[in-house]
């Protein structure tokens, strides 16, 4: 199942952004799809809520579950603290107080309306979590979503990070838990760029007890990533603060250093098969993928270029661990995640027309 809304694309340079995140992707995408007739069925999220949620879909106290109460008081509040954490999220000032990649001038919404569109992708991740979970798709892929959005696995306790403001991976399956539809979920980022935000705030809520079960996590984070792009390059990391991200690993990082994207597939592969093995005996009832396009080679964002996999590798990659996933029938919840230039929609619409035209096996793919 795929979980599209239009009203979820967010054109930067209608808020005076000037960074290179084509508004169009998951339009180029849904349209690929529809133009080669692709069965998977397409839903809003709207119409994904009506089946699967009373109320409002995501609240205020789900962010706090998970980030600072403090920070995001200050996202639902009135006054410039808004506009601050976005300023800051999106990197849109520097240091002596002057505009990075931002142009007010050229705006033609304010600012601050970005955290209602960013609240909604929130809400994306999390109902495609639930569609997987309740197999709401058709066979064979019945357990399978991937939202067309998402994935900002940057952001911090107390701050947002990386072009995300809030960590929507970590508030959904935070939120999947204390509604009890998850004890156990592993995240599987394969960004092109560390999920720092993420292993944060896993470590966060493990040290404040909060995610665990029988002194095991209930919560497992892969990581695969380039080995010294940000935010592990040099500047990044004489800046951090012990004990905050980057500095802290995921349950698993893989490193992928320069030119050894032909080793990528094997080292994901390891990685997932030594995931499993430190989960024990314990299955996940969920796998949340954070499918980052930006390893493709053609990818338009200068640190990323480190990683430079093919058309083919990329969709070699997310069939793997479809495959993976679906041997152990798992359900699986993709989120977009990271992609720029005028390319970056190709991975993720090749890998989607490659699950009607070449069915993912329950082996090695």
């Amino acid at each position: 199942m795929l979980l599209y809304d239009p009203l979820l694309e967010i054109a930067m340079p209608q808020y005076g952004i000037l960074i290179p995140i084509p508004p169009s992707r998951p339009q180029k995408i849904a349209g690929f799809l529809a133009e080669q007739r692709s069965p998977l069925p397409v839903l809003n999220l709207k119409e994904a809520a009506a089946g699967i949620q009373d109320g409002p879909v995501m609240e205020q106290k789900d962010l706090e579950r998970v980030h600072d109460r403090a920070f995001i008081a200050r996202l639902y509040g009135r006054g410039n603290e808004k506009e601050k954490a976005l300023l800051a999220a999106y990197e849109l000032i520097n240091s002596d107080g002057t505009y990075n990649r931002y142009n007010p001038s050229l705006a033609e919404k304010p600012l601050t309306d970005l955290f209602g569109v960013i609240l909604r992708h929130v809400e994306g991740s999390y109902l495609a979590s639930r569609l997987a979970l309740e197999k709401k798709g058709k066979a064979p892929y019945e357990d399978f979503c991937f939202f067309l959005s998402g994935g900002m696995h940057h952001a911090r306790y107390d701050s947002g990070s990386g072009f995300c403001l809030v960590n929507d991976i970590i508030i959904a399956a935070r939120k999947l838990q204390a509604e009890e539809h998850a004890a156990f979920i592993w995240i599987i980022d394969v960004d092109a760029h560390k999920g720092d935000g993420s292993a944060e705030l896993v470590k966060f809520s493990r040290d404040r007890g909060e995610t665990f079960a029988d002194k095991n996590p209930g919560i497992f984070t892969l990581s695969v990533h380039m080995a010294r792009g940000w935010p592990l390059d040099r500047a990044s990391l004489s800046a951090a603060e012990k004990g905050r991200a980057p500095l802290v690993d995921s349950d698993l990082d893989i490193p992928i250093e320069e030119k050894e994207d032909h080793l990528y597939i094997t080292r994901l592969a390891d990685g997932l098969a030594e995931m499993e093995r430190r989960s024990g005996s314990r299955k996940p009832d969920l796998a949340i993928v954070v499918a980052g396009a930006d390893p493709y080679e053609k990818d338009g964002l200068p640190s990323s270029a480190l990683l430079a996999l093919s058309l083919d590798q990329c969709v070699e990659r997310d069939r793997l661990i479809l495959s993976f996933l679906k041997k152990r029938k798992i359900p699986s919840a993709w989120i977009l995640a990271g992609g720029y230039g005028e390319h970056a929609w190709e991975p993720t619409a090749r890998f989607l027309d490659s699950l009607a035209k070449r069915p993912v096996r329950t082996g090695t793919d």
